[in-house]
């Protein structure tokens, strides 16, 4: 049988829902007594420059176990991170099987596309289990830096791993573990949330509409992060007296995606509309942060997603039909949960 477009629903977790219903016309609104919400667009560009974020709002820089992680530690994790990723889009295209639950099936399948065969000590820190407690991470950190043994000459490793195992001690190797975790982890964890969001809001996709579009689109609906964090700082009070010495401010683009102010029927997925838009400069549009600050992983999770969908429109990958709504949770990354994808017969098949 041939299948045919079906409309599809997103089920937001209460918060987020309450948020949409509640505060989606309201540029400026205090969501707790210590903490102001901001979906203006222009006051959101005023208080993102008013000071670059600290080491707590970005999590590329938050301390390890009491140690700093310095912009240029920073720096080389991720040049060693866009190696692995530039390597691996430059291998040919394959066609893997990636029928099944998402966005658990291309986490997988990224993992192995951009780090390979690499040993057990670094393929578990890539696992989406690890997420259910900080302990299991923890420990899965120090088990692999407690293997003092390198592994053989010939063993395939990333870039990534070989600057991990390049550390003299074990304090120094369950460092750069966990940073391992926080790069490699994220970069799957973020193209499957991307990719597994734009299928089901989507697919199957128009021939004429390129990915760029595609992805763009899925990126306003579900943006990987709902809110961008700013915690009280005497900066944000001279950008508008609204915002107290106290105050805790939280940006957020899960509603200047959806403005009816900024956006033409702000809650359908049409990606032809960016055809005519430029998705660096669009008014209260942040799927990846601010200008001044754009998070370091996007040119590397952009060219990744792009590759995931030349596979689902290929293979013609789609949603079971028999499901009709996808539940978005709030922990994490804005994702349509538990998602079956199909491979649809075609017609004239049996």
């Amino acid at each position: 049988m041939v299948i045919a477009p079906a409309r599809r629903e997103v089920v937001f977790a209460p918060r987020l829902d309450r948020l949409l219903h509640e505060h989606r016309t309201d540029g400026f609104f205090r969501l707790e007594p210590d903490t102001v919400g901001i979906a203006d667009p222009d006051l959101m560009d005023a208080v993102l420059r008013a000071r670059p974020a600290n080491a707590e709002e970005r999590p590329t820089f938050k301390p390890v176990l009491g140690r700093q992680v310095t912009r240029a530690e920073s720096a080389s994790l991720m040049q060693a991170l866009g190696a692995d990723v530039r390597a691996a889009l430059k291998r040919p295209a394959d066609r893997p099987d990636l029928t099944g639950a998402w966005p658990a099936v291309p986490h997988d399948y990224l993992r192995r596309f951009v780090f390979g065969p690499e040993t057990r000590r670094f393929r578990v820190l890539v696992d989406r289990r690890l997420e259910l407690t900080p302990k299991l991470t923890w420990s899965a950190v120090a088990a692999g830096a407690a293997l003092v043994r390198p592994p053989r000459e010939d063993t395939p490793l990333s870039v990534l791993a070989r600057q991990v195992l390049a550390a003299d001690d074990f304090a120094e190797r369950r460092f750069r573990m966990y940073l391992y975790r926080r790069v490699a982890a994220p970069i799957c964890f973020t193209v499957a949330a991307l990719v597994t969001s734009a299928v089901w809001l989507g697919a199957p996709f128009d021939d004429d509409v390129p990915n760029e579009h595609v992805i763009n689109e899925a990126l306003r609906l579900l943006p990987p992060s709902w809110n961008v964090l700013r915690v009280r700082s005497p900066e944000f009070t001279e950008v508008d007296a609204r915002i107290t010495a106290g105050d805790d401010v939280l940006l957020l683009p899960l509603l200047s995606h959806r403005s009816p102010e900024l956006w033409e029927a702000p809650d359908e997925f049409r990606p032809r509309r960016w055809a005519g838009l430029d998705a660096d400069r669009h008014r209260g549009y942040l799927p990846f942060g601010h200008v001044s600050e754009r998070c370091w992983g996007r040119h590397l999770v952009l060219p990744l997603a792009s590759r995931l969908l030349d596979v689902v429109r290929a293979e013609g990958l789609v949603p079971d039909p028999r499901r009709t709504t996808a539940r978005v949770e709030l922990d994490g990354l804005l994702e349509p949960s538990d998602v079956k994808i199909v491979r649809p017969r075609r017609s004239g098949s049996r």
